[in-house]
């Protein structure tokens, strides 16, 4: 997702009120996410978290073991959470491409699946309702399989005008909202427009650009397998 920096003040402000409230609400997912995943490590399971993405999953640029679902694994280890979490991320692909191959990837049976799609479909210029309805086949399909969703957000390229961006941008929070889903609004929130978090495409962020999304969404994590594990 290229995100040009003359726009980031606007973005920035669009969705600090929802990290302010994950952050708010942290210690508290903590506590009682550590509390279901003890019961369930007695129980002699192991949750399962499919990570459904684009390169920004696959790990695109970034050496072994720093992708997102790899960091993702360690930080909830870090918390005691012993969690499988699956790489599901392919380079370059859209949310078709994911619709195409989610099949085959519930066969791992996860218990939360973190979908992380449509930032290709953006910057391809791709119809915004043809997106939506691919995002919406897929979390249809996955809470048929029974798994839990985390929807996360993605923001329509600058360039291609407010008519798009505003039919775009409103994709995640109206399924999120549709679904009963649960929302993390902006998948590179922190990250977009740092030279410091990106590689030098300025669109993949580096393994501590990562490391920032992983801290971030890792309440939301928490609080959806704990839903999952009850």
């Amino acid at each position: 997702m290229i995100l040009h920096s003359h726009h980031g003040a606007k973005y920035s402000l669009r969705y600090c009120a929802a990290g302010r409230a994950f952050n708010a609400f942290a210690r508290a997912v903590l506590t009682i996410g550590l509390f279901l995943f003890a019961v369930a490590a007695e129980a002699g399971e192991r949750p399962v978290v499919l990570a459904l993405g684009d390169s920004l999953t696959a790990g695109y640029g970034l050496p072994p073991g720093k992708a997102f679902p790899a960091q993702l694994q360690a930080a909830l280890g870090a918390h005691g959470v012993d969690v499988k979490v699956i790489n599901g991320g392919v380079s370059g692909d859209t949310s078709a491409g994911g619709l195409a191959r989610l099949d085959w990837l519930l066969n791992e049976q996860p218990d939360l699946v973190i979908v992380e799609l449509g930032a290709n479909d953006g910057l391809r210029g791709l119809d915004p309702a043809v997106t939506r309805d691919n995002l919406d086949r897929i979390i249809a399909r996955i809470r048929e399989a029974g798994a839990r969703v985390l929807l996360t957000g993605m923001l329509a390229p600058p360039n291609l005008g407010a008519d798009f961006g505003e039919s775009f941008n409103a994709i995640y929070p109206d399924l999120a909202q549709r679904h009963g889903t649960a929302f993390y609004p902006f998948f590179l929130e922190g990250v977009a427009m740092d030279p410091a978090l990106n590689q030098e495409d300025g669109i993949h962020p580096t393994a501590e650009g990562v490391a920032v999304i992983v801290g971030k969404l890792l309440p939301a994590v928490l609080d959806g397998l704990a839903e999952a594990v009850k």
